[in-house]
């Protein structure tokens, strides 16, 4: 599983937030049940927005380097050619 971003964090945070203090002050619960639903009820939706957000793009795949692939002809140039012998495993 990869790991989040910073943009993830800060996100889905700042959801969390907003939306349980938006909630206890829209609801204008007292009870710690209504407490705790408008807390489960942000952390969801914070959880949400962090894991829609885009994840960036990987980076492209380095080509060889030219000193690699000199050395790797070389090397195949080096080894014996064996001739191939009949199988009859096909």
């Amino acid at each position: 599983m990869p790991r989040p971003t910073a943009a993830q964090l800060v996100y889905g945070s700042a959801t969390v937030v907003v939306t349980t203090l938006a909630l206890l002050l829209l609801s204008g619960t007292e009870s710690g049940l209504g407490v705790a639903l408008s807390a489960a009820t942000a952390l969801a939706l914070g959880l949400l927005v962090a894991v829609r957000l885009p994840q960036p793009a990987p980076a492209p795949a380095r080509p060889a380097s030219r000193t690699t692939a000199v050395r790797a002809a070389a090397a195949a140039r080096t080894q014996p050619v064996r001739a191939r012998e009949h199988s009859l495993r096909r």
